[in-house]
């Protein structure tokens, strides 16, 4: 990006970044997520770090938090409250010590703890009383809610240095009697509500018909700004400390904890750490564990704990240069629209799919997302060059969730609805809001055909995947599925990248495949509407091909979760000649079907998703499992999922089994049931 274009766009980001912080932190509403207004924060930081002359006084990077409301009493903060700038990578982090490093001789370490989702709070207390508890504001000046913090269990109204096992130094002891007796301490924090407390005040006031809040950080928001103090003390809202303004004689931040814990206030231990292996290390454990804490989190605060050091280091912009918030990875992040293409489906479905500017989500590269179709499209207004946010959980394929319009800079380009098939030039029919390409013969849906037949759920073909099999194409080897098993040593040998033991080893996969079970076969040809449940549902119940192949759609019918369209669906596939001659070549070759094993109900009508990877199984192999005891498997959790099955790195269905109340397996259970 040349430097007039990065003009023009931090012109436009810092206009949406403001209009969202604004909502966010005044008026306690949201129109994006967190993570999409991160991830255009991070852009607009990252832009002015290659141009620092384009940095303005008024950009949000230099700013903090909002206004203060005019409904409350200002109060002027006598040290600034600041933000602290974001990392979202190791990379990142490594950057900041490097860049602290150039900037201080001494050597340091870090204190790690977590940052939690709420609302900043300064509390003042004068000769040991609370006599003022304030907003950060726009950092400068805050909201004066006293009344509405005194009425806060957790926020002692009057200090007292409690015995404590933290081993406090005598010299900050005595400074801490010192300043209680006649002096000044300020304490800072997070106002914030437990996610328990949250879920059961919104279940209430579904009941009461009241307002139902879209999170705990805007409810706790909300309710300190309430002018009624009534509200507030009917609101269970809690207070953890994390920053001693006040000079006790502590040399790091680490101790600052342990005088919160003296004085009677809730505080996180945190981690003292040497290295950022340490910091990293930390990091993970609490990603990992992030759902058994109380409270929400996004991320962990790292401080240079040496205070003189921090002290030393300053500020730049609207941070200190001491700390930064690592955050854990976004399951969205905003990206640029680069092109859209057009993907063929077996079935002939015609799917858009965006071409992204690479962008990090959940740890992972994304450079696709899928926009279903061109109604999708349309609803979105999207168009090429498009700024847009995009939604990864877990694994889940990419979406697009939100066009930015505003940050349009006019060299946008219409999407254009194509009427012709991009691979066979066939003309695109409508059913419903799916295109369709209705050649048999296209190449594109052969190929997805083709790509189908070999795939872990039917065939299960080691070796054979899409690369090979394109490969397999572009050399006239293939075109049918029958052609697999006529493959020769001699056709493979040749092609660039095939030695000859792995010429060997394709030869004797497509070999072992060819004994396939019923349900697996059934897959196998791509009928439409036909997923693996389905097959699996009609293997057990006809338990031979043949009755399979002659069922009429009254008899399919009656199967469970077999609807008219999928009855409908069987029928037309094997009505067609050319279906019924391409499976006759292919017992021909070999193949033979096996009849389905006598199917054990210990699992029957038990309904499972599973999320993250298995360390004794493939996904795959955990589903036949389950699904050969009788059990069910779906691809997302709801009301009716009885088991998540989790494995390592879980994706967002382990929030929403929680919410839904749904049992968790973990590996080792879910293989004690099994």
């Amino acid at each position: 990006m040349t430097k007039k274009e990065a003009k023009k766009r931090i012109k436009k980001l810092k206009k949406v970044i403001k209009h969202h912080r604004y909502l966010y932190h005044v008026l306690d509403k949201q129109e994006i997520s967190e993570d999409a207004l991160d991830s255009l924060k991070h852009e607009l930081y990252k832009l002015e770090q290659e141009y620092p002359d384009l940095i303005t006084s008024d950009s949000p990077t230099q700013r903090i938090g909002g206004e203060p409301l005019d409904k409350f009493e200002k109060v002027k903060h006598q040290t600034p409250m600041l933000s602290i700038e974001d990392v979202f990578s190791i990379e990142e982090l490594k950057q900041w010590r490097d860049y602290l490093k150039r900037l201080v001789e001494k050597d340091f370490t870090y204190f790690t703890e977590l940052k939690i989702d709420g609302l900043a709070l300064s509390l003042i207390y004068e000769n040991g009383i609370l006599k003022e508890a304030s907003t950060r504001g726009n950092g400068q000046v805050g909201e004066n809610v006293t009344k509405n913090i005194k009425t806060i269990e957790s926020i002692p109204l009057k200090l007292k240095l409690h015995s404590s096992k933290d081993n406090l130094k005598k010299e900050i002891k005595e400074e801490i009697n010192k300043e209680i007796r006649n002096g000044r301490i300020e304490v800072r924090g997070e106002i914030y509500i437990e996610k328990g407390d949250f879920k059961e005040l919104n279940k209430d006031n579904k009941k009461k018909n009241k307002k139902v809040f879209s999170n705990p950080r805007n409810l706790a928001a909300g309710t300190i700004r309430q002018l009624n103090p009534k509200v507030v003390s009917s609101r269970p809202l809690k207070f953890l400390a994390y920053s001693l303004v006040t000079d006790l004689k502590q040399d790091k931040h680490s101790q600052e904890h342990k005088i919160f814990s003296s004085l009677g206030f809730n505080s996180d231990t945190g981690k003292e750490c040497r290295d950022l292996d340490e910091v990293f290390s930390y990091w993970k454990k609490v990603k990992e564990n992030r759902e058994d804490f109380p409270f929400q989190i996004d991320g962990v605060v790292v401080n240079i704990n040496e205070n003189e050091i921090f002290n030393k280091l300053g500020r730049v912009g609207k941070s200190p240069r001491g700390v930064r918030a690592f955050k854990f990875p976004p399951s969205e992040a905003t990206t640029i629209v680069e092109d859209v293409k057009l993907q063929i489906g077996r079935t002939g479905a015609v799917t858009p799919v965006a071409v992204l500017e690479p962008v990090k989500i959940e740890g992972v590269i994304v450079s696709r997302a899928t926009l279903h179709n061109f109604d999708e499209i349309e609803r979105l207004g999207l168009k090429i060059k498009d700024t847009i946010s995009v939604v990864r959980a877990g694994d889940v394929i990419p979406i697009v969730k939100k066009v930015f319009t505003k940050l349009r800079s006019g060299k946008e380009k219409e999407i254009n609805l194509p009427k012709k098939c991009p691979s066979c030039g066939s003309s695109l029919v409508r059913e419903e809001v799916v295109w369709r390409c209705p050649n048999p013969n296209c190449f594109d849906r052969k190929k997805r055909t083709l790509h189908h037949f070999a795939s872990k759920g039917a065939f299960d073909i080691v070796g054979l995947g899409p690369k090979i099999i394109d490969k397999l194409i572009e050399n006239n080897l293939v075109s049918s599925p029958v052609d697999f098993f006529q493959l020769e040593k001699g056709d493979i040998l040749p092609l660039e990248g095939f030695s000859e033991k792995a010429t060997d080893n394709l030869l004797s996969s497509i070999k072992n495949s060819k004994e396939i079970d019923l349900n697996k076969f059934i897959y196998s040809l791509g009928i439409r509407n036909v997923g693996e449940q389905t097959a699996r549902d009609l293997a057990y119940h006809f338990g031979s091909f043949e009755k399979v192949k002659e069922a009429k759609k009254e008899e399919l019918e009656k199967i469970e979760d077999v609807g008219p369209i999928v009855a409908q669906s069987l029928v037309d596939y094997f009505s067609k000649k050319e279906n019924l001659k391409m499976i006759k070549e292919l017992k021909k070759e070999g193949v033979k079907i096996k009849k389905p094993e006598t199917r054990r109900s210990k699992l029957k009508d038990f309904t499972f998703v599973l999320t993250g990877s298995l360390s004794s199984m493939t996904r795959q192999d955990a589903k036949n499992k389950i699904r050969k005891l009788g059990g069910k498997v779906t691809s997302s959790v709801s009301s009716k999922t009885d088991y998540l099955v989790v494995g390592e790195n879980p994706g967002s269905k382990l929030e929403k089994a929680k919410k839904e109340k749904v049992k968790i397996l973990e590996e080792d259970k879910f293989l004690k049931l099994i």
